[in-house]
């Protein structure tokens, strides 16, 4: 006759729910119901809420991303369940020390933002028609390969070449840039460079640049790097560094061998 042991039977470690080491101890293991995970793949098809009129922790581009990998359940819910529900898997990935420096780098744009003053206001607001040549356009609007490719030169494999923005949009980018600088002199105000090889330069998100850019990235640069990038996630852009660098006599001369990062 085998020991007879009183109290519940254990669990074996493939289930969910409580799992007994013995007799007089329990651990509890929390369940994630299927209805409550994310999508290995997105939803293509799902056209997500905008975010852009949010005070959030992250990017509302992030957001706008996320939301295609939520479970079918969902999709249907209203927006700020949506946003919670988000928002608690990205602080649950990303380190306290991270969200730190997120939240300073917030506190420093709005104080920017608060306090310069743009001198080309249609600069920080989609307009495709002027900031866009017309065969561009055209391509991205017949949203083909073969659209996209009768635009482009391929001089290297997997390096693609095309005319993409007006010149008056590049004068007016340029004016701004130029103005954003004075301010920065006038108002001896210290601010972030591009990355810590340039010491002339500006981040156009710091100065209010980034929900155009926003656009830019998800209307005009998606479709195409969805298309030729797809294997490196090229289907799912959802953030972006804007900036400019200058060089010159006595300004910057190159940018050195640096390595960079990409979160794809």
């Amino acid at each position: 006759m085998g020991e007879r042991r009183d109290g519940p039977s254990p669990v074996s470690g493939g289930g969910n729910g409580v799992v007994a080491s013995d007799s007089s101890r329990l651990a509890m293991v929390q369940v994630v119901a299927p209805s409550q995970r994310l999508r290995l793949n997105p939803n293509k098809d799902h056209k997500p809420d905008s975010y852009d009129d949010l005070q959030l922790d992250f990017s509302s581009s992030i957001f706008s991303s996320l939301e295609r990998y939520l479970p079918p359940s969902m999709l249907s819910l209203p927006r700020d369940d949506k946003v919670k529900f988000m928002r608690d898997i990205l602080l649950k990935y990303l380190p306290h020390g991270e969200r730190n420096r997120v939240q300073k780098h917030r506190e420093y744009r709005q104080k920017i933002i608060s306090n310069y003053q743009p001198l080309h206001r249609e600069l920080y607001t989609m307009h495709s028609q002027t900031f866009f040549v017309p065969s561009f356009l055209k391509a991205i609007n017949d949203n083909s390969e073969a659209s996209f490719r009768s635009i482009m030169s391929e001089p290297s494999p997997g390096v693609f070449t095309f005319e993409m923005l007006q010149p008056r949009f590049c004068e007016l980018l340029l004016s701004e840039v130029e103005n954003f600088e004075k301010w920065v002199n006038e108002a001896k105000f210290r601010i972030m460079r591009p990355n810590t090889m340039n010491k002339y330069g500006a981040v156009l998100d710091d100065f209010g640049l980034e929900t155009m850019l926003d656009k830019l990235m998800e209307g005009f640069i998606r479709p195409i790097s969805k298309v030729f990038f797809t294997e490196v996630g090229g289907s799912t852009l959802d953030s972006h560094h804007g900036f400019v660098v200058e060089y010159g006599k006595d300004r910057d001369v190159d940018l050195g061998r640096c390595y960079a990062d990409a979160f794809l």
